[in-house]
């Protein structure tokens, strides 16, 4: 009964100590911390997160610290790791030292060059402990849990709104600020979510990547091909294949 009324007060007294997570559940607070510890032994005495090594531990202790004994030489920016200021120096010289073997593309990040192999290999190592789905990239299994805990746990600070995906937030931000960060490189009107700008683009280009499978007429939106659709639906087909494949 107590789970039952944080459904409707909205607490969350479930805080994961290591990512600031919150729940209102103990059960998906439970399922969310085997993110932090599933194969890692060495724990933090201070948050708790967990590590597969003990030298990774001892670096991580920095982080509560607060010492930075690495700094770059170009803008003064301090870290507390070696290899984060590494990878800072690429902004500043812009390399991608990193190249795919397959398709040539390059990365500043071996981690990340690591995750693009797995878009040609088709691996996908990281599965969900709960139902066994599997991911190529851990950040999309972290997303997919919060389909078995059903929390939104990135709220919006000006409405109370709330998301599943912390990316999701920051686009709905954009109502509030009004702010429009995507650009027209031919006319120069604004748009505040980069889809809204891609689908302008065809009004430049006279694009139109959508297409009836019934009659072959093209549009450049999707929505207005569902909208055209609608009138074969009032007609008597006169050969069924084609609408029976779109509407069945």
């Amino acid at each position: 009964m107590n789970q039952h009324y944080l459904m409707h007060t909205k607490e969350k007294p479930h805080s994961c100590e290591v990512c600031g997570t919150a729940f209102s559940r103990k059960s998906s607070f439970n399922l969310h911390y085997l993110i932090h510890t599933k194969g890692k032994n060495h724990s933090c005495e201070v948050c708790g997160k967990a590590f597969s090594q003990r030298n990774s531990l001892n670096l991580h202790y920095l982080t509560h610290t607060k010492e930075k004994p690495h700094s770059c030489e170009v803008c003064g920016k301090s870290f507390a790791l070696k290899k984060n200021l590494n990878l800072h120096y690429l902004t500043h010289t812009k390399e991608k030292p990193r190249s795919c073997e397959v398709c040539g593309k390059a990365f500043s990040q071996k981690s990340n060059l690591n995750s693009h192999y797995l878009t040609h290999t088709k691996e996908k190592p990281h599965s969900c402990d709960v139902c066994g789905k599997a991911f190529s990239q851990p950040n999309n299994l972290n997303l997919h849990y919060l389909t078995h805990t059903k929390e939104k746990p990135h709220s919006c600070e000006v409405c109370g709104k709330e998301f599943s995906q912390k990316n999701n937030l920051n686009r709905h931000y954009l109502i509030h600020t009004k702010e429009k960060p995507h650009s027209c490189e031919v006319c120069g009107k604004a748009f505040s979510l980069k889809n809204s700008l891609n689908l302008h683009c065809l009004t430049h280009t006279k694009e139109k990547p959508h297409s009836c499978e019934v009659c072959g007429k093209a549009f450049s939106r999707k929505n207005n091909l569902n909208v055209h659709y609608r009138k074969h639906r009032k007609e008597k087909p006169q050969s069924g294949e084609a609408l029976v494949k779109r509407f069945h």
